[in-house]
């Protein structure tokens, strides 16, 4: 890192005592503050020592336990970019356990009002490290995304006192439903210190989904509790079960917001470092996130800060990767987005994060923001580019069948632009931003008004579709139609080349009543109702896993050649011809695919076969007197006809079992 040669920064502890270090450039003092066991009262103020942009101090009592702030000193200029202001107390950005959580006030805005009864103390900690194994992920892996909260306060199955915080994911009951789906690893929405915007109180509502951050290593204690060994505790159990964990963290932006915000952390440190400003104009924030500030991941401090905190995370609880919101930032300096950014290349070499999976949301809200296939490996890329051409053929748009097939494909469009021979797509069909897959066809257009923003906020094209009706219904015909589209959209999920992501909820027909950004919904609109998911979705869901775990071709990333890999056929087992290609309400295809089964263990063809229209069709595919196709779901013989509105898996059987030389000749 360019910051090599640094003292470490945040809290360490040595022979001579535990020493206490910030970075800040622009501030012409820092103090640490001490407080009481109950971290209400201030007992006392001390300065640290400055050696070029290092402050610090060493202690030599300083116990486990300890709470502490700063507060600093300088000029205070906004239009300048400078918001020193020692009335504030500010969080130390390594801490890595806090006292409480943030809660907004209108004094943490005002200069010269003193918070340190709103502020949350950081706690000095004994460093407890893991050897962390290889990570548990694997290609093609099933991402299970997880908001803690909502998945876990309503479960029957687990202690009272544990709903709603990240031991819960622990508990048996937790660990059977995802072994039974098949999870590879879990995602977590962010479980890090965040704070509500300040527009939520009044409206009587609080952030539920925690995209807001202020701290970026150290836990909510909302969520855990028990903080980094409840987290440990947490990973240990569900890697007992072979279930990898996924941090969602954020570092595109912070919730001391724009210029009307808190001051918390950064800003007060150093607000020139650590945040972007328009150039030649300090006093105006950068807002390519949309959230009011664009954290400078371009600057070394930071860099060093993000690479810090990632190494936490592994180093004292074994996470096995990270999703990084809103990810064009991490690659972004004052020219635009930099595929070999200085912070990609130190993630790359670190020897704790180099063989961690990173995923990233390749886009932001700023210039050139949309980065889709441009992020460097070994990063998987969340493809809305496939999510949106998916919902829009089974929306039943003309023209789609193209980008349709080449969604299950990989996106080779996407990802071989850079002469990669692989794709690093992770495929996803809704998740925590916007429609739950029930709600994708259910309702035709957002109903956000609950969000209090006069139903402005949310994605307003979701290419969704209603089946008849607007809503929650009574008619038993349109609540199958939605069902059989939600078994039809899993089922392309689990057909599609790449990663593969699952909202939690989706595969028990969880619905949030048409809202699609119910961020500020901590309450039924998001919590899971497990008294009664969809059981049928639920069984679909797990066969489909069991079925993409049967089959090799489901862990390659390779692109297709479609020489003996991979055939386009119509339902006549005929090759796709152009003009069906071309044909304006294609309505049906099957995919063959070349590959390896692992119950039959021996190489074989699985018939992909989609039926987007309303009504059923025959199917014909190519059979010899050695073999005949069943329905790999099931196992059954193989129908006749596919029903409507379907995905359909069809496994070629050998009677002789003997090995197929060509598995999937193009000549079908």
């Amino acid at each position: 890192m360019p910051t090599t040669g640094f003292p470490p920064l945040g809290v360490t502890r040595a022979a001579d005592g535990t020493r206490f270090t910030v970075w800040s450039h622009n501030a012409a003092r820092i103090d640490l503050c001490l407080f009481d066991g109950a971290g209400m009262a201030e007992l006392s103020r001390l300065p640290m020592l400055r050696d070029g942009d290092v402050h610090s101090i060493i202690l030599p009592d300083i116990a486990p336990g300890t709470r502490y702030g700063l507060r600093a000193d300088g000029v205070y200029s906004p239009d300048h970019g400078l918001w020193f202001d020692p009335s504030k107390l500010l969080v130390d950005p390594y801490a890595v356990e806090l006292d409480g959580p943030f809660r907004h006030d209108p004094r943490l805005t005002a200069f010269g009002e003193d918070t340190a009864d709103l502020v949350p103390k950081a706690v000095v900690t004994e460093a407890k490290t893991v050897k962390p194994g290889p990570p548990l992920f694997s290609s093609g892996a099933l991402i299970y995304e997880v908001a803690v909260k909502p998945f876990t306060i309503l479960h029957p199955g687990v202690p009272e006192k544990k709903r709603g915080t990240v031991a819960a994911l622990a508990e048996p009951a937790i660990i059977e439903h995802l072994t039974r789906l098949g999870v590879s690893a879990v995602e977590l929405m962010p479980v890090v210190a965040w704070i509500d915007e300040r527009h939520l109180p009044p409206l009587g509502l609080r952030n539920g989904w925690g995209y807001n951050p202020i701290a970026p290593m150290a836990l909510d204690p909302r969520l855990v509790p028990g903080g980094i060994r409840e987290l440990r505790e947490t990973v240990d159990a569900l890697h007992q079960a072979g279930i990898g964990v996924i941090l969602d963290l954020v570092f595109n932006h912070s919730g001391e917001s724009d210029r009307f915000g808190a001051t918390l952390s950064m800003r007060g440190l150093d607000n020139l470092t650590y945040y972007r400003h328009a150039t030649g104009r300090p006093g105006e924030l950068i807002n390519d996130t949309g959230c009011g500030n664009t954290i400078a991941c371009d600057h070394p401090v930071v860099q060093r800060l993000i690479v810090d905190s990632l190494r936490h995370f592994v180093l004292a609880a074994g996470i096995d990767g990270f999703r990084f919101d809103l990810a064009s930032i991490l690659g972004r300096d004052m020219g635009g987005f930099r595929r070999d950014a200085a912070l990609f290349s130190a993630m790359a070499a670190d020897p704790v994060l180099c063989d961690r999976v990173f995923i990233a949301e390749p886009w932001d809200t700023g210039p050139g923001g949309y980065q889709l296939g441009n992020f460097p490996p070994p990063f998987l890329e969340w493809n809305d580019r496939a999510r949106d051409d998916i919902r829009r053929y089974w929306r039943g748009d003309r023209h789609t069948v193209g980008a349709f097939a080449t969604a299950l494909a990989g996106s080779s469009a996407s990802f071989s632009r850079w002469g990669e021979t692989d794709t690093r797509s992770l495929n996803f069909i809704a998740a925590h931003d916007g429609f739950t897959l029930m709600d994708l066809v259910s309702y035709a257009r957002k109903h956000n008004e609950a969000n209090g923003e006069g139903n402005r906020d949310g994605h307003d094209e979701n290419f969704s579709w209603n089946n008849g009706a607007e809503g929650p219904v009574t008619d038993p015909e349109i609540a199958s139609f939605r069902q059989r589209d939600v078994m039809a959209l899993l089922s392309t999920l689990f057909a599609s080349r790449g990663a593969i992501m699952m909202r939690a909820g989706d595969e028990g027909g969880h619905s949030q009543g048409g809202n699609n950004n119910a961020y500020a919904q901590d309450n039924a609109v998001t919590w899971l109702d497990w008294s009664k998911p969809d059981g049928t979705l639920v069984e679909h869901s797990a066969r489909l896993s069991a079925m993409r775990r049967r089959f090799g071709v489901f862990a390659e990333t390779a692109f297709f050649t479609g020489i003996d890999d991979v055939a386009w056929l119509c339902l006549d087992g005929e090759p796709l011809t152009v003009e069906q290609w071309e044909h304006p309400a294609t309505d049906n295809l099957v995919m063959m695919l070349a590959t390896e089964d692992r119950h039959q263990k021996k190489a074989t063809r699985l018939a992909v076969v989609v039926n987007r229209s309303h009504a059923p069709h025959p199917i014909r595919l190519p059979a010899n007197l050695k073999n005949e196709w069943r329905d790999a779901l099931s196992d059954g013989p193989a129908p006749a006809s596919v029903p409507a509105r379907s995905v359909t898996f069809l496994v070629e059987f050998f009677n002789d079992l003997r090995p197929l030389a060509r598995p999937c000749p193009a000549g079908l």
